[in-house]
């Protein structure tokens, strides 16, 4: 089972793709990042293309596409979103979503618990509470960082970097918070991993925790004329 994964909801512009044989074993065959919050629809596309020169493959060979649907407060995660749609219904294959915290936390490995944080602008963050690498515990929130009980636990993300005062961990290596952005060596494991286990993913749809920034104009004020 081949699958290419993809995730755009954080500055990082990360892709991948996995196989896995009949038993569930998991092997990467190729994987690609870069940061780079401004150029998600320019790096995206030639990432994925030059993954499968690299692989040997054509997107014709792909069982299954899965895409990082946030949260993320950038416009990436829309690009991600229409890609992984477009992809799918061209070569008729399923596409999956995977939580972008979701991706983060599985890549540590951890067997405890711990925060993932990663920024949502505005001073807040996107956060959950995990008992391990696998096991996400409630939903996703959004709070400012000063605000979050986190419980003394170890933290991973950008977001703990970049708030690493307000949230109690300031003077901690950088090494200590890592991952601090998604890769999707990762995420591509932790869908073929549920696919293969017969789990649900989630759908492929954004997942946004408030309102955006731009708001449609209210109607306009009505202007009153004087006649003399």
């Amino acid at each position: 089972m081949l699958l290419l994964a993809f995730d755009t909801a954080t500055p990082a512009v990360t892709a991948a793709i996995g196989e896995t044989t009949p038993d569930g074993a998991f092997t990467l065959r190729a994987g690609a990042s870069s940061v780079d919050a401004r150029r998600h629809g320019e790096l995206l596309t030639p990432t994925i293309q030059d993954l499968l020169t690299e692989s040997g493959l054509v997107l014709g060979d792909l069982d299954h596409i899965a895409v990082g649907i946030g949260p993320g407060p950038y416009t990436g995660l829309r690009v991600g979103l229409a890609t992984g749609h477009a992809l799918a219904d061209a070569l008729g294959i399923p596409c999956h979503g995977v939580t972008t915290l979701d991706t983060l936390a599985f890549a540590t490995k951890r067997t405890g618990p711990f925060l993932g944080l990663t920024d949502a602008r505005r001073k807040e963050v996107f956060w959950a509470r995990y008992d391990d690498h696998l096991t996400r515990v409630g939903e996703v929130r959004v709070d400012r960082p000063a605000e979050i009980d986190t419980e003394g636990l170890p933290l991973i993300g950008d977001g703990a970097r970049m708030y690493a005062e307000a949230l109690g961990v300031d003077g901690q290596g950088a090494e200590a918070l890592e991952p601090l952005l998604p890769d999707a060596a990762a995420m591509a494991e932790l869908a073929l991993r549920r696919l293969h286990a017969g789990l649900p993913l989630p759908e492929p749809a954004p997942l946004y925790l408030r309102r955006p920034d731009a708001v449609e104009p209210g109607a306009p004020k009505k202007v009153r004329q004087w006649v003399k």
